[in-house]
């Protein structure tokens, strides 16, 4: 066994001289040392294992017979002229193994194997713990990371640590600010390729992603899944505090202040503070006085995008909104919830001086002018 290892320690150095060989030169290389004599040639081949034809040098005290040593050094020859071929493959980029499916060319058959099982679907790699099939070994290891929690690569930045070497990388370019990948239409960076390869819909207006129940296209899958939610009827987040369900994590996270009472969204004019992001936009519009919303049938412009929807409703005569007890169409949803409490006799509002109660809150509002003696239309006669 000690023979045996002495060999392998001689192989290990034939192969690290036949690398070294390949990149300084062959030719070279033999001439220097067909140049030196045998004792130089022994010195060098121990410092610095770049020996050529030095086999004997290499075996030299091994102790082994003749035909065991020339067996060793066959099996030897074999592995190193393998080791060589698959290292100038990569030196010289060659890539022998061809795809008869789409003509994509690999350096090592391996390589051409697993991107072979893309067309065929061969999945031979399956998870124990829940069947998941997959095409290569390596995305099993990384699945099996979702079962056992490991997470073996850590940002030396802020510690956080990950799953996959990928999501590292990505991740560390929050603490450099890299931007590696630039839209060629605006010159917008981004950290991550797939955040471009989205961006850049916006100038192609690509919609890749089509719903399979009403052909609707999407730009983004994420939007095209939220979207099926409307078919299925499937609302996965729960409100742990009154059962409402929703289609949107989002919009759970929003239901959610009405419980809690939170208010994050503060207008730095007024100090106002509001629930939703959305409406704290809205607020400020009355600090700016802007209205970015425009009537391409008349001239009226609008603070917010309902208001306009409303309006546009003259021009089309459109009425959206259909009372399912009489079939009456509205063509606003408050006009309506209005209508609706005809059938259901509801009167919501209440006057505070006395028990009436009203349907509608012009109604109440009128109704108080007789407790407070206001008569607020004049005549001008």
């Amino acid at each position: 066994m000690h023979l045996l290892r002495r060999l392998r320690s001689a192989i290990i150095q034939r192969r690290r001289c036949t690398v070294i060989l390949l990149k300084q030169g062959r030719s070279n290389m033999r001439k220097q040392w067909s140049m030196k004599s045998e004792s130089e040639r022994h010195v060098d081949c121990r410092k610095t294992s770049e020996m050529v034809d030095g086999s004997n040098c290499l075996l030299s005290g091994s102790g082994l017979s003749s035909g065991e040593a020339d067996q060793h050094l066959d099996n030897e020859k074999k592995t190193t002229s393998r080791l060589l071929k698959k290292h100038q493959h990569r030196q010289t980029r060659e890539k022998p193994y061809g795809c008869d499916q789409c003509g994509k060319r690999f350096a090592q058959l391996r390589h051409l194997v697993s991107h072979q099982r893309i067309h065929t679907g061969e999945k031979p790699y399956g998870c124990v713990q829940c069947g998941k099939g997959f095409a290569d070994s390596g995305n099993l290891i990384r699945h099996q990371r979702i079962h056992t929690g490991e997470k073996p690569y850590g940002c030396d930045q802020c510690g956080k640590r990950f799953a996959h070497s990928g999501t590292l990388d990505k991740h560390q370019r929050i603490h450099t600010g890299e931007k590696p990948y630039g839209c060629d239409q605006c010159g917008k960076r981004f950290t991550q390729s797939g955040n471009l390869v989205q961006h850049q819909r916006i100038h192609t207006g690509e919609k890749p992603y089509s719903c399979d129940q009403c052909g609707k296209r999407f730009a983004y899958s994420g939007v095209l899944v939220k979207h099926q939610r409307i078919h299925k009827g499937e609302k996965p987040y729960c409100c742990d505090q009154c059962g409402m369900r929703f289609t949107e994590s989002g919009h759970l996270v929003k239901h959610q202040r009405i419980h809690t009472g939170e208010k994050p969204f503060g207008c730095d004019q007024c100090g106002k503070i509001f629930a939703h992001s959305g409406t704290l936009v809205n607020h400020q519009r009355i600090h700016t006085g802007e209205k970015p919303y425009g009537c391409d049938q008349c001239e009226k412009i609008f603070a917010h995008l309902g208001y306009l929807v409303n309006h546009q409703r003259i021009h089309t005569g459109e009425r959206p909104f259909r009372c399912d007890q009489c079939g009456k169409i509205f063509a606003h949803s408050g006009t309506l919830v209005k209508h609706q409490r005809i059938h259901t006799g509801e009167k919501p509002y209440g006057c505070n001086q006395c028990e009436k109660r009203f349907a509608q809150l012009g109604s109440l509002v009128k109704h108080k002018s007789i407790h407070t003696g206001e008569k607020p239309y004049g005549c001008d006669c």
